[in-house]
């Protein structure tokens, strides 16, 4: 258990039975009545985003996430294979669990795995990666100054857009929240 004046961004609380993050928090004093805290809370399962008040001191139940460093081994059936670096424990992770980080996701890759008495929260990639091209269009002559896209396959499967003047088996850096292209790596 935690007080309202412990919050902090990243803590984990306990609402209803539900896990929710804490996104922001502001302690507000008005000059009339009591203080407050007002939150902004992100669930950790489903992502919904809501704001919540709470009156200052009041007692709210945190809960441990253990978040740890783990390689991503292969993808069984619907789940996802991740082993502890530290203790080469394997965990599997569901596909609704792994989420949108599966377009990004290569074996051998590490992530953070975030879990909660044992059960996987969600997978947490690195801002970016570095991928491959596997498909996309050739660029025609003359459309390399334009400034428009095309879309490529990445080697995950995914399709994202990319410059024109990029070819197959080219090696770009694509952000991981959005999957936009940030650009081409040369080896």
């Amino acid at each position: 258990m935690a007080t309202t004046n412990d919050l902090k961004n990243g803590i984990v609380l306990k609402i209803d039975g539900q896990l929710w993050t804490v996104i922001e928090f502001q302690h507000v004093k008005p000059g009339k009545g009591g203080a407050f805290v007002r939150t902004k809370l992100k669930n950790v399962l489903s992502g919904k985003v809501v704001d919540r008040t709470f009156n200052a001191g009041l007692k709210v139940e945190t809960a441990t996430v253990d978040k740890r460093d783990m390689q991503y081994l292969y993808k069984d059936g619907t789940d996802y294979v991740f082993m502890d670096s530290a203790t080469f424990d394997q965990l599997p992770v569901s596909e609704v669990t792994v989420g949108d980080a599966a377009h990004f996701l290569l074996e051998n890759q590490n992530a953070l795995v975030a879990t909660h008495e044992g059960v996987p929260l969600y997978v947490e990639l690195p801002p970016s990666v570095v991928i491959e091209i596997t498909y996309t269009e050739p660029g025609l002559q003359g459309d390399r100054s334009t400034g428009g896209t095309k879309p490529a396959t990445l080697e995950t499967g995914y399709e994202i857009q990319v410059p024109l003047f990029l070819e197959a088996n080219t090696k770009v850096k694509v952000d991981t929240r959005d999957g936009s292209y940030l650009g081409r790596v040369n080896d």
